[in-house]
């Protein structure tokens, strides 16, 4: 006697009209890990590359060991809420160290978020470079870094909240190493990615 197969269908969630809120994005059952809300639309991740995942290790590390103080913390891919139709989860966030409630917490506001940064992957590259950018802006996220790859070996482009434009003003490109005062002193020897 064989066992008769047994198929396996995905029952993918079907949009309300006027999309997913925040409240949806957090109460769905069985979302992928690292799901996105933009615009009211889900955003699934496609797995990681080798580079993407050391530079976040080496960013959360770097920003952690850099002098962060006490009043800071730095997370890793957790979702920041920028209204009630988006809720993106930047690579690595420096928060305010009030706004964390405990072990149990999976988002956090954006007026607690002093630095977002995200390290561009080919499935992410026209959210990393244009839409979210202007949404954390928009939000008003204070400092915004996009991490790319070049050869292999990161560029980091750092950015600042012109509070009265709420758009991000370019302040520089780093390669070998991250040497900047905003939101705090923190310099970050860029070329230990190729160690990691």
């Amino acid at each position: 006697m064989t066992a008769e197969p047994v198929e396996h269908r995905v029952q993918w969630p079907v949009p309300p009209q006027d999309g997913y809120t925040v409240d949806d994005l957090f109460t769905l059952p069985d979302l992928p890990p690292h799901t996105e809300l933009i615009d009211g639309s889900l955003v699934f991740v496609s797995p990681q590359r080798r580079f993407h995942s050391n530079m976040v290790d080496l960013l959360v590390f770097g920003l952690r060991s850099s002098g962060l103080p006490a009043e800071f913390r730095v997370n890793r891919e957790m979702t920041v809420v920028l209204d009630k139709r988006n809720g993106p989860e930047p690579d690595v966030s420096v928060i305010r160290a009030e706004a964390i409630t405990g072990p149990e917490q999976t988002r956090y506001q954006a007026e607690d978020v002093l630095l977002a940064v995200e390290v561009v992957s080919p499935d992410s590259e026209s959210r990393d470079r244009t839409t979210k950018p202007q949404k954390y802006a928009a939000a008003g996220i204070p400092n915004f870094w996009r991490v790319e790859a070049t050869n292999g070996k990161p560029v980091v482009h750092v950015y600042e909240l012109d509070p009265l434009t709420r758009s991000y003003v370019h302040m520089g490109m780093h390669r070998d190493q991250i040497k900047v005062d905003k939101p705090y002193l923190i310099d970050i020897d860029l070329t230990a990615v190729e160690q990691l």
